[in-house]
């Protein structure tokens, strides 16, 4: 079973249809969160970045674009939490040097796949919301809209967690309850499943290089 990337569009449908329950741009909302500006200004600079990756479009060499957006991915997503929840009961038994090898992959999985699939720009700007909506463990979500230059905008909704590196993204949600996270968990343990660590490991490697061109090993 094969890993399905973001494509350019379904990042742009994600958290459509449930949002509106969150306090959104210029509407009145609660108050905000102690901490929670920690958690605005990650999600801002993530979407600098991407921004500024997305006008550098495919005309500019894939690595260099991978390396534009590589610091802002580690800034902003907990990907080592990403990857445990996504593999879920399996992560225990898994061999030291697996994890290891799956955390590689998995992180240059992602950004590889923010690389290829944001790779234009036709006036895109992203708002965010003043505010973020407090849930019950803690977290706090993000809400971004993309607006584009003809159509309806887009929002997204970043799930956000202190860590001891500050505020970062724990998960996305895709149609406003479709969480990416637990899509992802499916395919990974597909493949955990039938074919260990190793078929994991294998696959996304096989997608980066796929994304990449062949320009990220």
């Amino acid at each position: 079973m094969s890993l399905s990337p973001i494509d350019r569009r379904s990042a742009l449908r994600l958290a459509l249809a449930g949002m509106a329950a969150l306090p959104l741009f210029g509407r009145s909302g609660p108050a905000l969160a102690a901490g929670a500006d920690g958690a605005l200004g990650t999600v801002q600079a993530f979407d600098v970045a991407l921004l500024s990756a997305m006008k550098a479009g495919d005309r500019t060499p894939f690595a260099h674009r991978y390396a534009m957006l590589e610091p802002a991915v580690d800034n902003a997503f907990d990907l080592d939490a990403i990857l445990r929840v996504s593999v879920g009961p399996h992560w225990a038994s898994l061999p030291a040097d697996q994890q290891a090898a799956l955390q590689t992959a998995f992180r240059r999985y992602t950004v590889a796949n923010f690389v290829a699939n944001f790779d234009s720009y036709a006036g895109e700007r992203i708002e965010m919301a003043p505010e973020t909506r407090a849930l019950a463990n803690g977290d706090q979500v993000v809400t971004t809209r993309i607006m584009s230059s003809g159509g309806s905008p887009t929002v997204l909704a970043y799930v956000m967690r202190q860590t001891s590196g500050g505020w970062k993204a724990v998960d996305v949600l895709a149609d406003g309850s479709i969480s990416r996270v637990a899509t992802q968990r499916s395919d990974f343990r597909s493949l955990l499943s039938s074919g260990g660590g190793s078929a994991l490991v294998a696959s996304l490697q096989n997608k980066v290089a796929s994304l990449s061109g062949g320009a990220i090993a």
